[in-house]
């Protein structure tokens, strides 16, 4: 029996988390590693806590109090927590388990000094490390004191900051466990941290060691700052040597105390650098052993080292896997999307079969590999041009990479292969019955994916949809497409570069785009201006949908039984059939769309009605058309009057019409895909139900969790060969939640985000992109989900980012500022339809604006300022 409460450390190794915790289980592993030595002890197994737990049955009932609790109730929850800990530590250790644990300190040396550390059943995992969330005592002495801290240990498992982080990282408390590892002390004459990879810039070939003297509590707690190397590839790179005033050192009869250092010794360096190497060396082993870059604890004494921790560094961001050993650069998907959240797997493995460009999963998120176009100088041209007018930071990170020596290899020009991205304008004329064939081009073709899908079912629906993919593409690479878009952006460029040459105008192409005809999203927000119309004179339907919550989603029915329910339904159904196929983080096609959970637009529906007058759509397009013909006439008449102002007038009148015939198709073609893909998901769904009739799986919504050809397999099969495979897509897709991808992602793991190299605006603004011109001023509403939104007339909306779905929101606010995005992606495209100043790809913009903040955006500038 004694032995599943007692296991030495070399009896254990990494997979038993489930009884030594994740400490115990990594020191486990450590131990086995050839040429790594691990200080001496054992394991005191979870099983303990558990009986502990057991025989204090008042815990329980603090424990369910405990998972009901806000994790912002910091005061309750700093209280209900102290109660826990007192309970384990009062609660005395019975006999027997007390015998097993100072028989186990007998053989090892009862009269030594130990360090009792905490292991938690749910700590350093691949997805959630909770470094320093529980106790560790040092130089504990002699067996009496050493149970002592075992219960201390316990108890720790409840500090209020342990169950905050577990209430943030969705972790019931009553699955995690405490076990205690128990190990020989170490006198180190230095100790610190390792990092197999750069924590701050994510490089998985540089090495960062922190040191200094005497116990590494001194560098842990911040009482000192570490000596820092820096080494790649086997040599110091970089270094800083640290004066270091004082160290922790342990006492004879147990505990620590701080003490000074001597002056002579303080700016001397803790390591030399053949030592740094040498810890590098054996660092790089570790991470081999464990499969991934490790957070590595160590101490040197009498020239060796001793390693008295690993645990993963999880706050990296993965690297895309690649077949072979050169280096790459991979771009955001993303970013360039407006969607920077993780993707489930269904999700970005369907993305991957309907994309143009071969498309590399990591953290969730997609990337596409750009080294052979930056290889080519001529590809790289246009690729950098395109790159920055989708993303100015995208086309300084790429070219952050391309000033490093070497690691992108410069290849010779392929020759003639076709102008470059952003290359010259296609040639086709300004006839607006282009776009009405385009648009009737993709109804066919969605007509026929839904006549067509309608019969088929089990493994002859992936077939019918892996076909149904080249169709999708087929529409997507459509030339006249291409054309119609490349033409209207063009223009776009060219009368912003024309008129601010001849006439000193900025961004002039903004108001000359106000109200443009055929833009399926900007429609969609004034489409809801009508549903609010036929709402606002129904006071018994307002009040409903004042009532109706995320989990109404039968609503609709229930309204339809008030007096003037039934129109009100009709005009909300009406609208659902045209755009109920949007949602937010729509290219993702697990996300619910408004027609699955209707109950998403209701807020903006009462926004609508609180905030505009009957008829507000048809008035508000109107006085953007009169605007942009005011503007125009405006233009022409103050070129006419120039040197050759005839000629410039002409020019610039044919590229107005050129943008105003061209640029409203330039968000079509992003209705067609997700029209497709609310057909694809409703054929998945009703085999995912059939799959939970049959026993396959116990909900429909595990299928996201499955790639495209997984749940293939799954219908093929009727079965689920790995059980436990869902469940960690579970684990992943939360921890991925908590990486913030960046615009650029070396082979390395160097995460690049960019920067703006500028100097034009006031000290304190904010930095951006200068998307849709004007200056306004007004309340900050920090909005991160659509279904929370409640604005007034005049607010300024400030968002990670903004895809199509948010375009309802734009007819309610006087200006926008977003964290992602360039001139043409969705949120700049929809801004300058509406005319709202919009400044986006200001980094941070939701963390450094608080909500209720006024701030003044600049949206001709590129900056925004925090007013007091």
């Amino acid at each position: 029996m004694m032995e599943q409460y007692v296991w030495g450390l070399q009896d254990v190794d990494e997979t038993q988390f489930a009884v030594v915790g994740g400490k115990g289980a990594h020191l486990g592993g450590l131990s086995r590693i050839g040429g790594v030595r691990v200080p001496g002890g054992f394991c005191v197994t979870a099983d303990v806590f558990r009986r502990i737990m057991a025989e204090a049955p008042a815990i329980g009932d603090r424990l369910d109090e405990l998972s009901r609790m806000d994790p912002d109730d910091r005061e309750r929850v700093r209280t209900l927590s102290a109660q826990i800990r007192r309970t384990i530590e009062g609660t005395p250790v019975p006999g027997d388990l007390a015998a097993a644990i100072t028989g186990a300190l007998g053989r090892l040396g009862e009269e030594a000094a130990y360090a009792v550390r905490s292991s938690a059943t749910a700590e350093d995992l691949a997805t959630a490390s909770f470094a320093g969330q529980h106790d560790t005592y040092l130089n504990v002495v002699g067996p009496t004191e050493i149970l002592r801290h075992v219960s201390r240990c316990w108890a720790s498992l409840f500090t209020e900051r342990a169950v905050t982080y577990r209430q943030r990282n969705g972790i019931d408390h009553r699955t995690v466990h405490m076990a205690v590892v128990v190990q020989r002390m170490a006198f180190p004459q230095a100790s610190g941290i390792l990092f197999t990879a750069d924590p701050v810039t994510g490089d998985r070939k540089v090495a960062t060691v922190d040191a200094g003297f005497g116990l590494g509590e001194a560098l842990v707690s911040g009482l000192v700052n570490p000596d820092v190397f820096k080494v790649r590839d086997g040599e110091v790179v970089a270094k800083a040597i640290a004066a270091k005033q004082r160290a922790v050192t342990a006492l004879p009869a147990g505990g620590t105390r701080e003490v000074a250092i001597d002056a002579q010794r303080r700016e001397q360096p803790s390591l030399t650098d053949a030592q740094a190497v040498r810890l590098v060396r054996l660092g790089r082993r570790i991470e081999a052993h464990f499969g991934g870059p490790q957070d590595i604890e160590w101490c040197l004494t009498d020239d060796y080292f001793q390693i008295v921790q690993s645990r993963p560094i999880t706050t990296l961001f993965p690297v895309p896997e690649a077949d072979d050993e050169e280096n790459h650069v991979y771009v955001s998907v993303g970013h360039g999307q407006m969607m920077t959240d993780p993707m489930k797997p269904l999700g970005y493995s369907m993305w991957q079969l309907t994309a143009m460009v071969r498309m590399h999963e990591a953290g969730g998120r997609l990337f596409v590999d750009v080294t052979r176009r930056l290889a080519s100088p001529a590809s790289r041209a246009g690729l950098l041009d395109a790159m920055g007018k989708g993303d100015p930071l995208i086309r300084d990170a790429l070219e952050t990479v391309l000033e490093r020596d070497g690691f992108v290899p410069l290849l010779p020009d392929a020759g003639p292969g076709g102008p470059p991205a952003g290359g010259a304008p296609a040639r086709i004329e300004t006839d607006p019955a282009l776009v009405t064939e385009l648009i009737e081009r993709s109804r066919v073709s969605i007509a026929a994916l839904e006549r067509d899908i309608r019969t088929k079912n089990g493994p002859a629906l992936f077939d019918f949809l892996l076909e149904a993919f080249k169709e999708h593409k087929r529409v997507l690479s459509d030339p006249l497409s291409m054309q119609v878009i490349m033409a209207g952006m063009e223009a776009t460029w060219w009368l912003n570069d024309k008129l601010q040459v001849w006439l000193g105008e900025k961004n002039a192409a903004d108001t000359l785009t106000l109200s443009a005809p055929d833009n399926i999203t900007s429609e969609m927000g004034l489409a809801l201006l009508d549903v609010a119309d036929v709402i606002r004179p129904r006071p018994e339907v307002v009040a409903f949908l004042q009532g109706v919550d995320d989990e109404d989603e039968d609503f609709l029915d229930e309204l339809a039984k008030l007096p003037g329910g039934a129109e009100a339904r009709d005009a909300i159904e009406a609208y659902l059939d045209r755009y109920g196929m949007r949602c937010v983080g729509e290219i993702d096609i697990t996300r619910p769309r408004w027609r699955e959970r209707p109950s998403t637009i209701v807020p903006v529906i009462l926004d609508n009605v609180r905030n505009f007058e009957p008829g507000a759509a048809g008035r508000r397009f109107e006085q953007g058309r009169q605007k942009a013909q005011q503007k125009e006439q405006e233009l022409l008449s103050r070129l006419r009057i120039l040197q050759d102002g005839d000629r410039k007038a002409d020019e610039v009148k044919r590229m107005i019409d050129r943008v105003r015939t061209f640029i409203g198709y330039r968000e079509y073609p992003k209705y067609g895909i997700v029209s497709r893909y609310f057909v694809y998901k409703r054929a998945l769904m009703e085999e995912a139900e059939r799959l939970v009739r049959a026993g396959v799986i116990p909900e429909k919504d595990d299928v996201f969790y499955l790639t495209f050809q997984e749940l293939h397999d799954v219908v093929r099969s009727n079965r689920v060969d790995d059980q436990q495979l869902i469940q960690r897509r579970k684990d992943a897709f939360r921890a991925h939640h908590a990486l913030t991808p960046p615009r650029v992602l070396t082979s390395d793991g160097e995460a690049l985000t960019g920067a703006y190299r500028r100097d034009d605006a006031p000290a304190g603004a904010l930095i951006g992109v200068p998307v849709s011109a004007g200056t306004v001023e007004g309340r900050a509403r920090v909005i991160l989900d659509m279904a929370e939104a409640d604005l007034e007339e005049g607010d300024i909306l400030v968002t990670p980012f903004t895809d199509p779905s948010w375009s309802p929101l734009f007819v309610g606010i006087a200006g926008l500022v977003t964290e992602v995005g360039g001139l043409m992606t969705h949120g700049a495209v929809i801004a300058r339809e509406y005319g709202l100043p919009a400044v986006v790809g200001v980094e941070h913009a939701t963390r450094l604006i608080r909500d209720g903040q006024r701030i003044r955006v600049h949206g001709t500038d590129g900056y925004v300022e925090l007013l007091p």
